[in-house]
């Protein structure tokens, strides 16, 4: 049963159906529930520090369930998604329910849609891979894949990740500067993952383009099917749920620097290069996103085997109270900066012999 424990993930997605049923004030209630109860919650429980042994990280290495719990969160996405455009283009809703709705939509598109790609993302097999693909569509960020894979886990923690936040660099500034970064990067990645196939630029096998082609495709579809309504409703819910990723991107690697060698290459990824958190209603929520750290390390691992290690830079709270408190900077840079690595900060980052 302990495994069936990240079913809670799907409590998004039910709250999101809350949200639409109520209607009212209630078209609020997944953003207060992601961002207000959970936190709490997250407060009054226990950390787990916990790790696997070594004959139980065996067998939930190769537990199927772990994969269809993700693979569960395509058709609840893309059902959920498009029976909200349909209710809000069919049926009499205020302003006010609509920007509720937008929100909920948007969280729900942020934590069971590209969070859930990314650990899609990252798997060996081609459909696994293409299904991460699909739930990154309705939040126009397929680039993320080429970005994320052949860019993030090779630069985090240094000044040429744009996805890396700087040391006293506020959530504002950093989403645009990592949601522009991180789209130019994509394409320049591509462009030179071409180049070492002596493809050009035109070339079939350029995914940006398809990826561009695809997510045009799909704001055509929703302008057609349910109007402009439709078409702005669905605008607006990827803007929130890509800045939701973004939020969780800052946090990750928020003033963590990676230090140079005399060669000019950089140090190896360590487990003390990303923000790790142990708080057990966020790492099941977002699929044991939290021990980022351990993913940065051994990029391959399954989110259910991911390890805490004793090195990580630990975040006092967890991902989704972090998220928030990152929305007040003067109140993140009080809390965070203390506990980013005195070798890291900007005064004292040397190179290394």
């Amino acid at each position: 049963m302990k495994d069936l424990k990240y079913l809670a993930a799907f409590t998004i997605p039910i709250s999101a159906v809350i949200s639409l049923y109520f209607k009212g004030y209630w078209s609020f209630f997944t953003p207060i529930y992601a961002f207000v109860i959970i936190p709490v919650l997250e407060i009054l429980l226990p950390v787990d520090t916990s790790n696997l042994s070594p004959d139980e990280r065996e067998e939930k290495q190769h537990s199927r369930i772990f994969d269809w719990l993700l693979y569960l969160n395509v058709p609840i996405v893309y059902i959920f998604l498009f029976y909200t455009l349909y209710d809000i283009t069919n049926n009499y809703y205020s302003t006010l329910e609509i920007i509720g709705l937008i929100f909920s939509i948007g969280v729900v598109l942020g934590v069971n849609g590209i969070n859930v790609a990314h650990e899609l993302g990252h798997r060996q097999h081609t459909p696994e891979r293409f299904l991460g693909k699909i739930l990154l569509l309705p939040s126009f960020y397929m680039h993320f894949y080429i970005e994320h894979n052949f860019g993030h886990h090779a630069k985090a923690a240094t000044k040429e990740d744009p996805a890396t936040a700087s040391y006293d660099q506020s959530v504002y500034s950093f989403w645009f500067s990592s949601t522009v970064g991180q789209y130019l990067n994509a394409w320049r990645i591509q462009k030179q993952l071409l180049q070492k196939g002596n493809l050009s630029f035109f070339s079939p096998n350029n995914d940006m383009i398809w990826y561009s082609l695809f997510q045009f495709m799909y704001l055509g579809s929703v302008f057609y099917v349910f109007g402009l309504l439709g078409l702005l409703f669905a605008i607006a819910s990827v803007i929130v749920g890509f800045l939701l990723l973004e939020t969780v991107n800052y946090i990750e690697h928020y003033g963590l620097i990676r230090k140079k060698k005399p060669s000019g290459r950089y140090e190896r990824v360590r487990e003390c290069h990303s923000w790790n958190s142990n708080h057990v209603i966020g790492r099941i929520v977002l699929y044991e996103l939290t021990r980022h750290s351990d993913h940065h390390f051994k990029s391959s691992k399954k989110y259910q085997v991911l390890d805490y290690h004793d090195i990580s830079p630990q975040m006092p709270y967890g991902y989704p109270t972090s998220m928030v408190l990152s929305l007040i900077p003067p109140l993140w840079f009080h809390i965070m900066n203390p506990r980013v690595p005195e070798d890291m900060k900007p005064e004292n980052s040397l190179s290394i012999a």
